[in-house]
């Protein structure tokens, strides 16, 4: 991807998640993948597709499991005595 595509993905993806802590990182290097950022962290890659004369833009997201909250315990259920 050129500068140009970058900066016009960057724009549209600060526009429809309306905010601007989203960046479109290109590579350190040529042959790395476009990266995406949000707040500086690295979340997901950029891949361009051209096909028939059209050209695409798709993320991939990338979660770990280890940066999720923890698992809430499940609530108790309240005895039917104490029910009003």
């Amino acid at each position: 991807m050129n500068p140009s595509e970058i900066d016009r993905l960057q724009t549209y993806l600060r526009k429809l998640f309306k905010s601007d802590l989203i960046k479109v990182v290109p590579p350190m290097r040529r042959g790395l993948s476009v990266e995406l950022a949000v707040n500086e962290e690295i979340v997901g890659t950029v891949h361009k597709d051209t096909d028939d004369g059209e050209t695409s833009y798709s993320i991939h997201i990338t979660v770990l499991e280890e940066d999720l909250p923890a698992v809430k315990a499940p609530a108790r259920p309240t005895p039917a005595s104490t029910r009003r």
